[in-house]
């Protein structure tokens, strides 16, 4: 039995939650780099190459990409030969959020009550907290800022067998449309398919950390992504929704089985800073 102590989690995630807000990944910036050489609008070009310097910018100087620094999307695989010591592993979580949050000069954005009061917490905490109890001795930490112009776009439909892949396909590039450029595009779609009604928007989110270079490992899907990707950006709602192709950098698509009767889909939209760091211990 291999033992943590809840001091190594506390500062693995305060390091998480501030290089997660500084630093963009590269498969992000070079899938920009890229839908930028094939956009027709200047317009477009013209803001993609802000983001890009908004990137660059942010790491050099060690700041926020985005001043929506996001609730702590917190995605925990436990080795299940591990013993954490020394306190409450899902308060070494929180305190992590907590001191990086603090020291990262990152805004605070939960509230402790979310319709009456409606009250700030101060210190971005609750994380939400996500645990897979996983084979061996070892604890990856995920860290995923989310903000809330991408999120309060998302939706969970519960859909009939009968609805078919069109039905699905439907729904997923219907909800980018009604999104416009609410979600700051270039998006990227999370999409999870199965399970029941709140697995699927799990693995909607659970999607989105899936590096823009690795294409589904399913064949068939990831025909279907590439083919709704076209679709979205045939809608011309383009960067920050100022028309052109470059609406979507991605389509992600992760499926489980389900009931018999039923046909959950969920579509997680993730805005252009699509910001996730991971540690193993």
């Amino acid at each position: 039995m291999r033992e943590i102590h809840v001091s190594e989690i506390i500062s693995s995630v305060k390091k998480l939650s501030i290089e997660a807000n500084f630093y963009l990944g590269e498969d992000v910036i070079e899938r920009i780099k890229t839908m930028k050489e094939k956009e027709e609008s200047e317009t477009s070009v013209e803001v993609l190459n802000i983001l890009l310097e908004n990137y660059e910018l942010a790491a050099k100087e060690k700041m926020p990409i985005c001043q929506d620094t996001g609730v702590a999307v917190v995605f925990i695989e436990l080795g299940q030969e591990i013993h954490i010591s020394g306190g409450d592993f899902y308060e070494a979580v929180n305190e992590g959020v907590r001191q990086g949050y603090k020291e990262g000069y990152l805004r605070k954005s939960m509230v402790d009550d979310p319709v009456i009061q409606r009250k700030n917490t101060t210190d971005n905490t609750p994380a939400i907290i996500y645990t897979d109890i996983v084979s061996g001795d070892k604890l990856k930490i995920t860290l995923a800022p989310k903000g809330g112009g991408s999120e309060n776009m998302s939706e969970v439909k519960m859909m009939q067998a009968s609805d078919g892949l069109e039905g699905v396909i439907n729904f997923i590039v219907d909800r980018v449309r009604r999104s416009g450029g609410n979600p700051c595009p270039p998006i990227i779609v999370g999409v999870g398919l199965g399970g029941n009604f709140e697995q699927s928007a799990l693995l909607a989110k659970k999607s989105l950390l899936r590096n823009l270079n690795t294409p589904n490992p399913d064949p068939k899907w990831d025909k279907v992504e590439n083919d709704i990707l076209a679709m979205i950006n045939d809608l011309g709602i383009g960067p920050q929704g100022l028309g052109g192709r470059t609406t979507a950098l991605a389509v992600h698509i992760l499926t489980k089985p389900c009931h018999i009767a039923s046909m959950p889909v969920a579509v997680n939209i993730q805005c252009h800073a699509a910001r996730h760091k991971s540690i193993i211990l």
